[in-house]
């Protein structure tokens, strides 16, 4: 490791500011994102996740993706002297290997005045002709050009559609119809946990009881949408969440709500990790995009029963009883009905926590990336 990124890596929250440390760090994240759509085929094959839940999950994943390319451009010239002086990109290197919850942030505001930038910088054409000129004709890097070229290409990329921002706010698919007055939905959003530095994807089945669909309720429609997304903190449990949005709308009956966190990101190069997953990494010894281990943790809450509670003078409305994990009283304290533990990582990292086979990870899933892009997966 260079003396930049010990440097960089001196506190919780670090600044990239070597330029090859930046680009290496997107190369990874880039082939991290391209396979994670793999292990949630995986996952379908396996019965772990609907062909729904592939689709949508995988938009997410793609979303995410779209994002740390967005930044990479950003942070294209991190290092170089371009005259001038634009940051660097900051990680949190101890809780999670994303970048900070303030990088999406400052995004989002970028995103706003995108068209403005746009239109007070030459085209891509044009930058091109002026680099080949001072190559050609100064025979000097035209380092400024480049710099102006790669906010241009960061500033079109935050005008397309697709991006993975701090708050995507809710969906709704039908699921089909239970009867006239009773229809299935699954409502999916997501956001970038400003307390852990990580993305959540959150997946709510719900049968709806009102006079109108949901998604085309003018009033219902956008307070369930600024519940949801008031309710996903990292810190509020599953359980809390949805007895809330039972509470909160009579007519909507949540049935099974999941949370997928993705990440942290382990890496010997750009984080520092304790523990066992730190010896596993250290001891691989890994080549460069073959030193990761990346977590995928889903918690899972189930509707167990039904049962009517009073409402004003004569009415009564449905409630549900959910069901937590039974074992050893574990559910309340989880505030799930389950959670499951996976880490995806390549080949070489495996082998070694394999033979090293620590406690903690005994119960956790692993997918093992080959270098095609084969996922293989083992309990």
């Amino acid at each position: 490791m260079s003396d930049t990124i010990k440097e960089d890596l001196t506190r919780d929250h670090a600044g990239l500011t070597d330029t090859f440390a930046a680009r290496r760090y997107f190369q990874k994240f880039e082939a991290i994102t391209g396979h994670l759509a793999r292990v949630a085929a995986v996952m379908e094959q396996e019965r772990g996740l609907s062909k729904l839940d592939v689709k949508v999950l995988g938009g997410y994943v793609r979303a995410i993706a779209a994002t740390f390319e967005a930044l990479s451009l950003k942070y294209l010239m991190t290092g170089r002297d371009t005259g001038t002086f634009f940051g660097s990109i900051a990680i949190d290197r101890t809780e999670s290997g994303f970048p900070v919850f303030r990088e999406l942030l400052t995004m989002a505001n970028d995103a706003q005045q995108a068209a403005r930038h746009l239109a007070g910088t030459m085209s891509t054409a044009k930058l091109k002709d002026e680099m080949i000129r001072q190559i050609v004709g100064d025979l000097t890097i035209p380092t400024k050009l480049q710099f102006a070229m790669s906010q241009r290409l960061y500033y079109e990329a935050l005008e397309r559609d697709g991006l993975f921002w701090a708050q995507n706010d809710p969906q709704a698919q039908w699921l089909g119809d239970l009867s006239p007055q009773r229809r299935r939905y699954l409502l999916h959003w997501a956001v970038y946990d400003s307390q852990v530095n990580l993305p959540a994807i959150y997946l709510l089945e719900v049968e709806d009881s009102g006079a109108r669909g949901l998604p085309v309720d003018d009033r219902r429609w956008p307070e369930a949408q600024a519940h949801l997304m008031a309710q996903s903190l990292n810190g509020l449990k599953l359980l809390t969440i949805a007895q809330g949005f039972d509470r909160d709308f009579d007519d909507l009956h949540p049935k099974r709500l999941r949370r997928f966190h993705i990440g942290p990101m382990y890496s010997a190069a750009y984080t520092l990790q304790t523990g066992p997953i730190h010896d596993v990494l250290e001891e691989a010894r890994a080549p460069e995009g073959q030193d990761w281990a990346l977590a995928w943790t889903e918690e899972r809450l189930e509707s167990e029963r039904v049962e009517r509670e009073r409402s004003g003078w004569f009415g009564t409305v449905e409630r549900e009883i959910f069901a937590l994990d039974p074992f050893a009283g574990r559910g309340v304290d989880t505030g799930a009905t389950a959670t499951e533990r996976s880490i995806i990582m390549p080949a070489r990292p495996f082998q070694v926590l394999a033979e090293k086979n620590p406690p903690g990870f005994r119960d956790v899933r692993k997918f093992v990336v080959s270098r095609s892009g084969q996922v293989v997966s083992y309990r």
